[in-house]
């Protein structure tokens, strides 16, 4: 039996904005203390966890850091930027320039200009580094499927998948952060790729090519679909890995569904208080599936929530402030960036001491009292 220190890692980051991306980064700093980051050869993301990365690779010439260099250059230099200007505002500077307003209502291609302006992020597909491997997760809303984007091609299982080596990077974490109400669809023509399906379970040398469904996609943020990124890895329906001899740990950012109905009777938001309750319970399934799994293996992976209480170096419990941190792309403030990192870091040693992060741990297994 092989040493579980030398398992390699798939490593899921859930979407939530800005709130996500420093509450991973938090966790991530506690792999790259333990050197673990060298172990991670799968990373699935959604949202906020998709534009982390992608800014990780960017800060690293497109390269997966090695755990002292994310400590020591990579951890600072997205302080700075994530603390100097604001994703949001920049995508809405695009405006500025009238031939971006066709972008208005599908305002992702907006957030991929700001991408590739202000952030630098002018790579495509092909660019990404071969590990680990990276699955960019969005939703068709054509179909409802997740589409996803990775280094050799793009697509769901029911368009089929084109080969999308010159599609921009940019683009694919924007489409993967476009939430409804905050930025929108990316619009992509379908038409200009070659797109090949086969059969389920099939070999990939058995895939024709096919007509696409729809001549246009509109493609929104992956956690329309599934907001823990976790689909790549874990089958929902068996409560199995898609793939064996991989540790899997999952960091769900997501905010928990608050408390409370107090909206008069011809408010709008009665109706996205429906729509977050139908979320809820589809991300609560999930995770309920997958600590389950979690629970029939003492190595098999961990789950690190963002909801879990801990308390920070004064012996006070930010986790009501950090989960209920909006889902924004805002510059944060210096405090706000520490509060939210350091509750990550927090949340992954509990995890960490309780449960075992990776490796050996202390052999209890999560509840599911913490969905």
């Amino acid at each position: 039996m092989s040493d579980p220190a030398d398992v390699p890692i798939a490593l899921a980051l859930s979407g939530g904005g800005i709130r996500a991306m420093v509450f991973h980064l938090g966790v991530l700093r506690r792999l790259a203390e333990r050197g673990l980051l060298e172990r991670v050869t799968k990373v699935s993301t959604v949202s906020g966890g998709s534009l982390l990365i992608g800014l990780i690779l960017q800060e690293n010439n497109l390269a997966w850091p090695q755990s002292d260099q994310f400590l020591q250059t990579t951890l600072p230099a997205l302080k700075q930027k994530l603390c100097a200007s604001s994703l949001q505002w920049g995508a809405g500077r695009r405006l500025l320039n009238p031939l971006n307003l066709r972008f208005i209502l599908s305002r992702a291609n907006l957030l991929a200009l700001c991408l590739k302006k202000e952030w630098g992020v002018s790579s495509s597909l092909s660019a990404l580094p071969e590990s680990p491997e990276w699955s960019i997760n969005g939703t068709t809303a054509e179909n409802g499927k997740r589409f996803r984007f990775k280094r050799g091609d793009i697509g769901d299982y029911t368009l089929g998948y084109a080969a999308g080596s010159d599609f921009p990077l940019a683009n694919a974490m924007a489409v993967s952060a476009a939430f409804p109400g905050g930025f929108g669809p990316l619009k992509l023509d379908a038409r200009r790729f070659v797109w090949r399906k086969r059969p389920w379970d099939a070999p990939v040398q058995d895939a024709q090519q096919v007509q696409p469904d729809f001549d246009s996609l509109h493609l929104y943020d992956g956690g329309v679909y599934d907001n823990l990124g976790l689909e790549p890895f874990f089958d929902a329906g068996t409560l199995r890995p898609k793939f064996g001899g991989h540790h899997l740990i999952v960091s769900d950012a997501g905010a928990p569904l608050p408390k409370g109905f107090g909206y008069w009777l011809l408010s709008p938001f009665r109706f996205k208080r429906v729509v977050d309750i139908m979320g809820d319970q589809a991300r609560a399934l999930r995770v309920r599936g997958f600590i389950g799994y979690l629970r029939t293996s003492k190595d098999a992976g961990a789950y690190v929530y963002i909801d879990t209480p801990v308390k920070d170096g004064t012996g006070a419990d930010s986790t009501k402030f950090v989960a209920g941190f909006p889902t924004t792309l805002r510059r944060l403030k210096p405090a706000e960036f520490e509060q939210i990192l350091e509750h990550g870091y927090a949340v992954a040693m509990r995890v960490e001491q309780e449960f075992g992060l990776y490796g050996a741990g202390p052999g209890r297994r999560p509840s599911e009292q913490s969905t």
